[in-house]
């Protein structure tokens, strides 16, 4: 089911079930969205190519014919990083949460699910996506650009994943706050599902790793013991 394109916010929906695609694009509809849908994978990147505006969302099944969600989600987030993308799956184990998640994915919603929810996790990330980019700090030469999905340090693009890149934004956001572990994993896994903190350190680990290679003599990222972790630039 597809409506015609407006100026309203464009999500395709890439879904191979009929009925949950025309369920979630009646609800996108009645909630101010503009919809378009594909049945198969190998059909979902010369859809995109053949555009010359791009969907602001992509919801993406995970189980496709064709070309599989996690392979599409890694090609558009590499090709089109500013489209949003949220997994649909039925597949709930961790493991496909975390991999979805380092491809690209903003968000991951496991079936059966409530099409408000759908609507709502869909304004949640386009909000996100969306919000202008805080202007680094004061003698700070670290920098957010948002729009693509990139922290550039001297210059210098530091090559972050999803994960990573959203672990950064919402520490620089508020420099100097410490933060759990657990208010960071509420802004990686949308999902409320419980994983262990040690991917946290993970992840803040490669992201450290990756500033060094610019800044090897500057540390911005701090841990505070038993606690969780800070941004601070040094002065």
């Amino acid at each position: 089911m597809s409506t015609p394109d407006t100026e309203q916010d464009l999500v395709l929906i890439v879904e191979d079930e009929p009925k949950i695609a025309r369920l979630v694009a009646d609800y996108l509809q009645g909630s101010g969205f503009t919809s378009h849908h594909l049945d198969h994978g190998d059909a979902v990147l010369p859809w995109l190519e053949a555009r010359s505006t791009r969907p602001e969302l992509v919801l993406l099944d995970l189980m496709l014919p064709g070309t599989d969600g996690l392979t599409l989600c890694r090609e558009i987030r590499q090709r089109w990083p500013a489209v949003a993308i949220i997994m649909l799956t039925a597949r709930v184990e961790e493991v496909d949460r975390l991999l979805g998640l380092e491809l690209g994915a903003d968000d991951y919603i496991c079936k059966p699910f409530s099409p408000r929810e759908v609507v709502a996790r869909a304004r949640a990330v386009l909000r996100r996506s969306r919000a202008a980019t805080s202007p680094a700090p004061e003698g700070s030469d670290l920098v957010l650009d948002e729009e693509g999905w990139r922290a550039l340090a001297d210059g210098h693009d530091l090559g972050l994943t999803a994960v990573e890149f959203q672990l950064l934004k919402v520490m620089m956001h508020s420099p100097g706050r410490i933060f759990t572990r657990e208010q960071l994993m509420d802004h990686m896994y949308r999902d409320h599902r419980i994983v262990s903190e040690r991917t946290v350190d993970s992840h803040i680990k490669k992201l450290r790793r990756k500033i060094a290679e610019t800044w090897p003599e500057r540390e911005v990222i701090r841990s505070v013991y038993g606690v969780g972790y800070k941004y601070q630039p040094e002065e």
